[in-house]
């Protein structure tokens, strides 16, 4: 026995309106259609499940006996059915995000405003960590996604690149280096660096050192998060490097953010997600969302960076 969903569907429609004239205009098919879909089910059952008369129907004792229980199968299906379309549709997911913290206060909460005013029944979580845990929670599945910048050695995982950006130097107003007209990398050696910890610096520290004669042998003051360098930065502590991105921060603490040069050192950000595991339509259309706001944004930032500004 395999009855059809359309012949249960026919069945049930027939038991509810007590009618195959109203069943076959509830179900929008023709009444030979639908008569046609009975007799099949009854074949398939090798019994009779409704009897016939001129002026109505009725259900035999089998009739009455399946009757609740297709019903009940046909309204478990149609509201799977309608959850997973609520989700295709974008009216219904969550979008749980792994980013560093100076991301999730700066870039992330337009983004993620921007994608809310789009879509509203979509949740979106941001846990903001440090940037060596990104990938961790990425890995473990508590994130769908994490962004983060380039790894040595690469994590087991799947990168697509979000931006580049050149390093710029972050120094109080009224600093002396205000007055110049351009800086570099040499000017940061005159002053004391407040850095991040781990492999960030690490990298740009090898970077420096590859690139230039004279750079500080060790940070002055190490740190987790750049937003406790920027208000060491305040404090007149020190001076420290971060990508442009982060300008809108570095601009309420009173702070002036000037393009490095020579040489001229970038970092790359990426999208990491679980190679072999389907993203859910929600964090598919957030990351789709989230490369043309951050295009957008990366445009504004090289204007307001040039030197022509």
């Amino acid at each position: 026995m395999n009855p059809s969903l359309r012949q249960m569907r026919a069945f049930v429609a027939v038991a509810k309106t007590g009618h195959f004239t109203l069943a076959a205009e509830y179900l929008h098919i023709t009444q030979s259609a639908l008569s046609g879909l009975i007799k099949e089910l009854e074949q398939t059952l090798g019994t009779r499940l409704v009897d016939r008369s001129t002026r109505k129907i009725a259900l035999t004792d089998i009739g009455r006996e399946l009757y609740p229980l297709f019903s009940q199968m046909i309204d478990d299906l149609d509201g799977a059915l309608a959850n997973v379309a609520d989700h295709t549709r974008l009216k219904k997911g969550i979008v749980r995000i792994a980013a560093p913290q100076l991301m999730s206060c700066t870039v992330l909460p337009e983004a993620i405003a921007a994608y809310r005013a789009r879509h509203p029944d979509i949740q979106v979580r941001l846990a903001d960590t440090a940037v060596e845990s990104v990938i961790a929670r990425t890995l473990s599945g508590e994130a769908d996604f994490g962004i983060g910048p380039e790894r040595d050695p690469a994590p087991t995982l799947h990168a697509r690149q979000l931006f580049e950006m050149p390093f710029a130097l972050v120094f109080p107003k009224g600093h002396e280096l205000e007055r110049q007209e351009r800086v570099t990398w040499h000017d940061l050696s005159r002053y004391p660096f407040i850095s991040l910890q781990g492999q960030f610096t690490e990298r740009l520290l090898d970077d420096m050192h590859a690139s230039l004669r004279e750079v500080p042998a060790k940070p002055a003051h190490e740190v987790t998060f750049m937003t406790t360098a920027l208000a060491m930065v305040s404090a007149g502590l020190g001076v420290t490097v971060c990508l442009p991105y982060a300008e809108p921060l570095a601009t309420l603490y009173g702070l002036v953010m000037r393009p490095l040069e020579a040489p001229q050192l970038t970092r790359r950000f990426f999208v990491y997600t679980r190679p072999g595991r389907s993203l859910s339509p929600a964090a598919e259309s957030f990351i789709d969302f989230l490369f043309e706001h951050v295009e957008n944004m990366v445009a504004e930032v090289s204007v307001r960076q040039s030197p022509a500004r």
